[in-house]
């Protein structure tokens, strides 16, 4: 794709986009059985569908909250009651694999004299703890969360959190960066120059919002930006 044009920070969604969230899943596969991915599937569904209505009802809750009722019901969804589970797929997501190519990645955005962050429905700590298992805790100017301003992405309020915590007033002087469609269309219709990673091999949603490109994995990003 063509580089893109008077970009001066490249913002970055978390989860799905540089943190993989079936990890937790995969790691207790052994333990869980056949239904692990089918169960860490659902749960992602559900976390996001969560988000979403909670937004259009004006009931916000934090992430973890959301998460850990997303994952009680793809838990008893599939009839899975193990004593303990729970707390242990909760504590892994706290943990999750950055993706491989992600520390490089943003080493070479940086390199550019980009300022980089990441604006994440994930609760402040959420997110430090997993940026610093990451190790990748050196590599953004910023780590925002929707917490600061009470509602979830693709929310326009919190787009535009980023603009003001960044001082950037021009928004396609932004790039967002998100695996997610919703998220990326949603940050494209706000007016940010948003580029999607396409990991699942999706297409674009049919809302409002067309990202400015879309590459194969973080590798690609800093050459056009």
């Amino acid at each position: 794709m063509e580089r893109l044009q008077g970009i001066r920070a490249c913002v970055f969604d978390a989860y799905g986009t540089l943190f993989d969230v079936h990890a937790p899943m995969r790691k207790l596969a052994p333990e869980i059985g056949e239904k692990a991915e089918e169960i860490s599937r659902l749960w992602r569904q559900k976390q996001l569908e969560y988000t979403w209505l909670r937004s259009l009802m004006g009931v916000h809750a934090d992430f973890w909250h959301v998460t850990g009722e997303a994952l009680d019901y793809a838990l008893e969804q599939h009839g899975v009651d193990e004593p303990g589970l729970k707390d242990e797929i909760m504590a892994l997501y706290l943990k999750l694999d950055a993706y491989p190519e992600a520390a490089e990645a943003l080493e070479a955005v940086r390199a550019r004299s980009r300022l980089t962050a990441i604006l994440s429905n994930g609760s402040p700590s959420m997110l430090d703890a997993a940026v610093r298992h990451a190790g990748l805790d050196k590599l953004f100017n910023m780590v925002l969360s929707v917490e600061d301003v009470g509602i979830y992405k693709p929310s326009r309020r919190v787009y535009r959190h980023a603009m003001q915590k960044l001082q950037i007033h021009d928004a396609p002087a932004i790039c967002f960066v998100s695996a997610n469609t919703w998220d990326a269309q949603g940050a494209a219709q706000f007016g940010f120059q948003s580029v999607r990673v396409d990991r699942f091999g999706l297409k674009d949603d049919r809302i409002p919002g067309k990202p400015a490109g879309l590459i194969k994995d973080l590798s690609e990003l800093a050459a056009i930006v």
